[in-house]
């Protein structure tokens, strides 16, 4: 028998990163979201909390096993 499981989670990173001086609020957000999009902070994310979400289960017959 095969089963196939998904499960899903809300995870919660954290990453601590230097923010240039002098920015205003909206500057300090998209150099936040630019350093999230060219894949720079994934590197700094540390994962600090995992919330399960769901989980389910799909049976799949396999060819040749009965009902």
């Amino acid at each position: 028998m095969r089963v196939i499981v998904r499960v899903t989670e809300k995870i919660k990173s954290v990453a601590h990163i230097n923010i240039p001086d002098g920015l205003s609020e909206s500057g300090i957000r998209q150099h936040i979201v630019d350093r999230y999009n060219s894949g720079e902070m994934l590197t700094d994310m540390n994962i600090f909390q995992v919330d399960f979400e769901s989980i389910s289960a799909l049976v799949v017959k396999q060819t040749g096993e009965g009902s």
